[in-house]
């Protein structure tokens, strides 16, 4: 054998060596158990705040589904294999002590049967009982006789702050119970309705908003409703950052109006057109 070989044979060695050492280290020793689970400590007061919040105002927050066809909806709405519409669905909330429901317009817009998913996973038939496009508000009752979740605390929209938190309960992509948080982005925005007029006064969030959310509320940090959240600016169609809400001072007014009447007047300036009999010279009498 020579030297070559002799040194071959003791680089392999030294390898098949280390190998068989490496193996001996990185097998798992059978006396191995689960880790010890650390005990967290108290929750940080942020923390408590949002958990509080959504504790006490989640219940009162439903899902609401709307179909524009006569067949009533079921528990398990979703797309239609019987050629019935498919549903919109979307959030709305516990107004009053009645059964009344708030909501966005456009959510049960010509609808002809609309469903209320509580917390709890019960379904209530519900009626739309009054609609203010210019506002995209819509007012709901519900139908069946149940004890319905109590309505949360109204707070302002008058003296908000840009850079205050903000939170949202709602149902993004039918996802009930989903609660996000943000802040209070910016201010008095305008936002166009499907009716052409504009809602003034806007309030904008970054806190996250997706189809579904619409109708649901915006909260402040005391768990005050401070708007419903009723659009987003996204070209993907999905929440980055810029979502509105309809200011709870708006919401405030419009609602008992809905309530009372079921409608809510044109706002305007007081001008209308006259009959052309009755232009001067015309001869008619005053």
């Amino acid at each position: 054998m020579n030297r070559r070989t002799t040194l071959a044979l003791a680089a392999v060695a030294a390898l098949v060596l280390a190998l068989t050492g490496a193996k001996f280290w990185l097998a798992p020793s059978a006396t191995t158990v689960a880790r010890a689970i650390e005990q967290r400590g108290a929750f940080s007061e942020v923390e408590r705040g949002a958990i509080e919040i959504f504790e006490r105002v989640s219940p009162s927050v439903v899902q609401v589904a709307a179909r524009s066809g006569a067949n009533p909806l079921s528990e398990d709405e979703g797309p239609s294999s019987s050629g019935e519409a498919p549903a919109s669905s979307g959030t709305g909330f516990i107004w009053d002590n009645q059964g009344h429901v708030v909501t966005n317009d456009h959510v049960v817009q010509g609808a002809k049967t609309v469903a209320l998913r509580f917390a709890s996973g019960e379904v209530a038939e519900a009626e739309v009982i009054g609609v203010a496009p210019n506002y995209d508000l819509a007012v709901l009752r519900i139908r069946n006789a149940r004890q319905a979740p109590p309505p949360f605390a109204l707070g302002s929209s008058a003296d908000l702050k840009v850079g205050q938190a903000a939170f949202a309960i709602g149902n993004p992509f039918g996802l009930d119970q989903s609660m996000t948080s943000g802040i209070i982005s910016a201010l008095k925005r305008r936002l166009p309705t499907s009716s052409g007029r504009e809602i003034a006064n806007v309030i904008q969030t970054d806190a996250a908003i997706n189809p579904g959310n619409s109708g649901g509320p915006l909260l402040d940090s005391a768990g005050r409703l401070i708007g419903v959240t009723t659009a987003i600016i996204s070209p993907s169609g999905t929440n980055a950052g810029i979502g509105f809400a309809v200011p709870v001072d708006i919401v405030n007014r419009v609602v008992p109006e809905l309530i009372r009447t079921g409608r809510v007047p044109t706002p305007g300036i007081g001008i209308v057109a006259a009959n052309e009999a009755l232009r001067p010279g015309s001869g008619s009498k005053a």
